[in-house]
């Protein structure tokens, strides 16, 4: 048995025998437990209930009496989004970006109902996922477990002591960095279990799991390093403790929670009122098709006359009405389609700036690993909200189609005792409309998105383990 081995299991005795470490080290593995255990029956509650509502919002859509095509289209209809199993373990934004849409025509509404702004203000704090007990729990409990591993050896006068005795300082850092290792491990262990349980279920994806596993013991390494690194550099235990707890507070708890407003302060979003108002002011500029001197509109008319060969909108194959909410709907899709993108520009700027404050804090750039491999980050809402649009859209237009196609010109327009039943088409039509179906990102994509935040926490393992190395060598010295 080489030395280190020694050392290490020596340590393991240690800690063993302190009720302080064993009562920690149990709670943490419980409170693990609890938080997949809790996360999971959340999740789970959450996605039977969007889907009941889902299933509620298309049996309402297609129980609609026959009905003119356009009181369709304002009557619009709800989506949900569906999460996947690594929602459980990592819910990211969802509880903060709203979970569903009242799809309309004219109109592009927001995403609704976040958790957040249906719970109490605790939700706002972190809720209890296993990725919350990871990021700031678990190392938290190594810093105490392991602060004094090297310090304590140096203020007992042991540390001189062993290496009299043959023991290179290698050995010594080795053993005592795979004790607190085990710790971690341990400390993992409920989580990896809750993995091999998402495995098994509908929709799971192994390549993301994977990168979530190694990136997730790739930073409780880190960890066990930085605690190392620490106690081998201070003269003494409470040093130690008084550096550590700081560190942990800095790069885990405030750095976590400042970045993003500073993000935000730094590249300013507009809200849901100021593009309301936009887009209002640029519709009034392209045109109004309700007024026939409308110049765009007027322009529009005539290409249609003039497509078709006639000189009268009656004479049209077509409705003209219907015509001429397909082009309104292009025009305002095209403005929506617009500022949606300069909020998307604005945001991902945000996001870039949270992202490179990953060489500040680990705890930031695992964060961003975690939820880009659960497909709950900012990427996973916007494909979301992207396939809502586009749904929306073309329903729409369906819809528009079927006027111009389905009504005449002239029932459209008549206003006699009868018109309005003639306006209409029949109820089959909705149930004949296809359903939204979400269209989840693949595992490689999930895992492609994963891999900045899995290379920075790399980074910064690499980094730390480099200068433990040069602080190994000078352990010992006298100062």
């Amino acid at each position: 048995m080489s030395a280190a081995t020694l050392i290490a299991r020596d340590e393991l005795r240690l800690l063993r025998r302190n009720r302080v470490a064993v009562i920690a080290t149990t709670l943490l593995v419980l409170l693990t437990l609890v938080a997949v255990a809790t996360s999971w029956a959340h999740q789970r509650g959450i996605a039977d209930l969007r889907m009941r509502y889902q299933q509620g919002a298309d049996r309402a859509f297609e129980a609609q009496p026959d009905r003119h095509p356009h009181r369709v289209v304002h009557y619009g209809t709800f989506i949900f989004r569906p999460l996947g199993p690594l929602a459980a373990f990592d819910p990211g934004v969802d509880a903060f970006t709203g979970n569903s849409m009242f799809l309309e025509g004219h109109r592009q509404n927001s995403a609704n109902f976040g958790d957040v702004r249906q719970s109490s203000l605790l939700v706002r704090f972190g809720q209890l996922t296993p990725a919350f007990v990871l990021q700031i729990v678990a190392p938290l409990l190594l810093i105490f477990l392991g602060y004094g591993a090297l310090a304590r050896e140096r203020e007992r006068g042991t540390l001189r002591l062993l290496m009299l005795q043959g023991v290179s300082r290698r050995s010594l850092v080795g053993g005592k960095l795979l004790a607190l290792g085990a710790v971690a491990l341990v400390a993992a262990l409920p989580a990896l279990i809750a993995f091999v349980a998402m495995a098994g279920q509908p929709g799971a994806l192994a390549l993301p799991m994977l990168v979530t596993a190694i990136g997730y013991l790739t930073y409780l390494a880190l960890w066990t390093a930085v605690i190392l690194l620490v106690s081998a550099t201070v003269r003494r235990s409470r040093d130690a403790l008084l550096a550590l707890v700081a560190l942990w507070a800095v790069t885990a708890v405030l750095l976590p929670r400042v970045v993003p407003d500073m993000a935000s302060a730094a590249v300013p979003l507009r809200n849901r009122l100021q593009t309301d108002v936009a887009i209002a002011r640029d519709l009034r500029r392209i045109g109004d098709s309700h007024n026939p001197a409308d110049p765009h509109f007027a322009a529009f008319k005539q290409s249609v006359l003039d497509r078709y060969g006639v000189t009268r909108v009656e004479d049209l194959p077509v409705n003209y009405k219907g015509v001429v909410g397909m082009e309104g709907e292009r025009l305002t899709s095209s403005l929506f389609a617009r500022y949606t993108g300069e909020s998307y520009a604005a945001q991902d700027r945000q996001i870039a700036l949270v992202d490179a404050a990953g060489v500040l804090s680990p705890t930031i750039a695992l964060r961003a690993l975690s939820m880009a491999a659960a497909g709950t980050d900012f990427a996973g809402h916007r494909r979301f909200l992207d396939q809502a649009e586009a749904y929306r859209y073309a329903l729409v237009q369906r819809l528009n189609r079927m006027q111009a196609e389905d009504v005449s010109y002239a029932d459209d327009t008549a206003e006699d005792v009868g018109a309005d039943r003639r306006k209409r088409v029949s109820a089959t039509n909705w149930s004949a409309m296809p359903d939204f179906s979400f269209d989840r990102a693949s595992g490689t994509d999930l895992a492609r998105g994963a891999l900045p935040g899995l290379a920075m926490v790399v980074g910064w393992l690499g980094g730390v383990l480099v200068l433990l190395a040069l602080a190994t060598r000078r352990l010992g010295e006298r100062r």
